[in-house]
């Protein structure tokens, strides 16, 4: 009789210090250097190299607070790039559909993957099998953490982060309380900040006083989710994969400016290419929109001048993913709630009441909104070969001086075939 055990086996793929990364795939020379990648606007950073968390550089740390270390020790510093890390994240999460289509892309680094289809005895191979595609396939470094429950495929992946294999697997492991002593309560997984003051309080400082803590105790003190965490520390699965994303209700596109804007015309153009760019999102989602929301802000910290606010919504007679239409309706919005005088330092605009577009035919339809389908689809295919904003609209501008400030943005672009990295012969 075989001895093959199959049990519910989790795995949490993480990809190393992600946006880093992303950067240092395209530009070898900052392997091994200490490297941050800032937010929106240069403002906070979001990503940091091991070496760059070695020199006590901070996530969330406001840039110019770091800005000293960072000078004093050369540290490589990139401007955000969103677009190269969606695309090189959904290379990641296709290259682990090959391992299994049960998958939970949790976030745009982390992918949750049911491995309960392998042998209990193989699993530490299947993971380092993983680690190895992936990085091959992508260029992106990960750390795998496998065991029974997504709680504790949790606590394996922070492990792994610090092993040198990358993997770490607690299947079949007889006694985990010796590994969850070191893991300090406001690291597990769905433990936030006042569930961790409440627990303190109350003598559990780490999961393994969690996991033996009685199901009396918590259900009297606590809530379901606390019940379900300790359950899934001593191994019970309660939290299943959600393998099926719901559609979104809205789309919301916001940024603020590199510098105050006063003009009106700054404001269309930048209302302008958020629309545009939310369109685009809501089209590849298969979703149309039947209401518009337009916002405008000054900076509630300025002390010379008075704060305004306003936001106006416009319900559309019939729901579009139509940029010109979106485009046209937002600008007539921003208009009615535009003030002369101010200095703004922040816009977006929300697409809401979204629905399906598949098979969404009324009794206006007509041969040109198949005209209409036709040019949208053109200029999406143009723009996800040759770059964003490649084909766009007048009033969207074109020096942009109010844009997000990007000082160190390293402009790759993975649809350009001259970012492809270069293999000199020998």
């Amino acid at each position: 009789m075989s001895s093959t055990q199959y049990t519910k086996k989790i795995a949490l793929i993480d990809c190393n210090s992600f946006y880093v990364s992303c950067e240092r795939l395209f530009n070898p020379k900052i392997r091994n250097k200490p490297v941050v990648v800032l937010s929106s606007n240069d403002g906070c950073i979001i990503s940091r190299s091991n070496e760059a968390k070695a020199l006590g550089i901070k996530m969330g740390e406001p840039y110019f607070k770091a800005r000293n270390i960072i000078i004093k020790n050369n540290v490589h510093v990139f401007s955000s790039n969103y677009s190269l890390y969606g695309d090189l994240s959904r290379r990641v999460m296709r290259t682990l559909k090959r391992f299994n289509s049960e998958i939970e892309i949790y976030s745009i680094d982390e992918a949750f993957l049911d491995l309960s289809n392998f042998p209990d005895e193989e699993i530490e191979n299947v993971g380092k099998e993983i680690r190895d595609v992936v990085l091959q396939w992508t260029g992106i470094p990960t750390s795998i953490g496998i065991a029974k429950t997504k709680t504790l495929s949790k606590v394996a992946n922070h492990i792994a982060k610090k092993t040198k294999s990358g993997v770490v697997n607690l299947i079949n492991i007889k006694d985990i309380d010796p590994i969850l002593e070191k893991v300090e309560v406001n690291d597990i997984w769905g433990v936030g900040k006042k569930l961790t003051n409440f627990f303190i309080k109350n003598g559990i400082h780490n999961a393994k006083q969690l996991k033996n803590v009685s199901n009396t105790w918590i259900k009297k003190n606590s809530n379901v989710l606390s019940s379900r965490t300790a359950m899934e520390l001593r191994g019970i699965s309660c939290i299943d994969l959600e393998t099926t994303s719901a559609k979104r209700k809205s789309c919301v596109v916001s940024r603020s400016f590199a510098k105050k804007v006063e003009k009106l015309q700054e404001l269309r153009e930048s209302i302008t290419g958020y629309c545009l760019n939310a369109a685009e999102k809501i089209r590849s989602e298969s979703l149309i929109a039947k209401s518009i929301t337009v916002f405008i802000r000054t900076s509630p910290f300025q002390n010379q001048s008075a704060y305004y606010a306003n936001s106006k919504t416009v319900d559309l007679p019939i729901a579009t993913d139509n940029s010109i239409e979106i485009v046209k309706n937002a600008l007539s919005v921003l208009k009615d709630i535009f003030k002369n005088g101010y200095r703004y330092q922040k816009a977006g605009i929300m697409l809401s009441y979204l629905s399906d577009s598949k098979g969404n035919k009324n009794l206006f339809s007509s041969i040109e909104d198949d005209k209409i389908k036709s040019l949208m689809k053109t200029i999406d295919d143009t723009n996800y070969k040759f770059g964003r904003s490649t084909l766009s609209l007048a009033s969207a501008g074109i020096n942009k001086k109010w844009n997000i400030k990007r000082q160190h943005y390293s402009k790759i672009d993975t649809s350009d075939f001259h970012y492809l990295p270069k293999i000199k012969a020998i």
